[in-house]
């Protein structure tokens, strides 16, 4: 993998790039919290035929952003690929990637071929009280100025349960222990419209992989996704939680490499 950086008017965007054989490279989008680097299991399963760029959203990982300016993550990337010369990807996002790919397609829909959702979540979404209670707490500590209690209640939280478990749970901890907590004192993502009513306009072909053991928001996520998308083939794992990356790489590498390759 080849490193880069993307100068943004707001923001810089670090990611790496990997050449391979395929017409149509393939865009690794994170999640909340995390960096390109939570991918690396899925990336080293991939064959070397697929073409990757894998990057870190903006004011995660490597990335910088200024304070105070609205943005959206989609268009970041949408810049990205500007950038990067390229007209048309298969975009794979994981939770809060899941929107931005989704946004993307919505957006820009002659950019994205094909998508992969893993365990995505829905701008606009309407939490349930159970997950508003549990992000108040963790916002309550970071904005108090203790990090160290917010992580913590980050690698507790419930949306990780089966991860912990798993052999993926040193790089969640590792994630965790390196994000700076930004987002969680401060977001200046632009507010969207409820997701939902869009996603009847997807016209890219969607893989939808989740596990039957994420919590019921993501979980309900997913069966308005597969109710709504006209393209839409769903995998589901009952034995897997939310972050299939890490619980399932080389099944997660396996199914993305079928569906791309059918």
């Amino acid at each position: 993998m080849t490193g880069f950086s993307v100068d943004l008017p707001d923001a810089t965007l670090a990611g790496e790039f990997r050449r391979g054989s395929g017409p149509v490279p393939l865009v690794l989008v994170h999640g909340f919290g995390g960096s390109r680097h939570d991918w690396d299991s899925v990336v080293m399963a991939l064959g070397g035929d697929t073409s990757i760029v894998a990057y870190d959203q903006r004011g995660f990982g490597q990335s910088r952003a200024s304070a105070g300016i609205p943005f959206s993550h989609a268009a970041d990337l949408a810049a990205l690929l500007d950038v990067l010369v390229l007209e048309q990807v298969d975009v794979c996002g994981l939770s809060l990637g899941g929107a931005t790919a989704l946004e993307l397609a919505l957006d820009k829909p002659e950019r994205v071929r094909r998508l992969v959702l893993i365990s995505p979540m829905l701008a606009g979404w309407c939490w349930s009280a159970e997950w508003v209670e549990l992000w108040k707490e963790i916002g309550r500590a970071a904005r108090a100025g203790d990090l160290d209690l917010a992580r913590m209640l980050w690698w507790q939280h419930p949306l990780f349960a089966s991860t912990r478990v798993s052999s993926g749970a040193i790089t969640l901890e590792q994630s965790i222990a390196a994000y700076s907590g930004r987002q969680w004192v401060q977001d200046d993502q632009r507010s969207q419209e409820p997701m939902a009513q869009r996603l009847a306009q997807v016209r890219a072909s969607i893989l939808l992989l989740t596990g039957g053991l994420d919590m019921p928001d993501f979980r309900c996520m997913a069966d308005v996704l597969q109710k709504t998308v006209p393209n839409i083939v769903r995998v589901d794992d009952p034995t897997a939680g939310h972050l299939l990356t890490l619980e399932r790489p080389r099944a997660v590498a396996m199914a993305i490499s079928d569906f791309l390759g059918s």
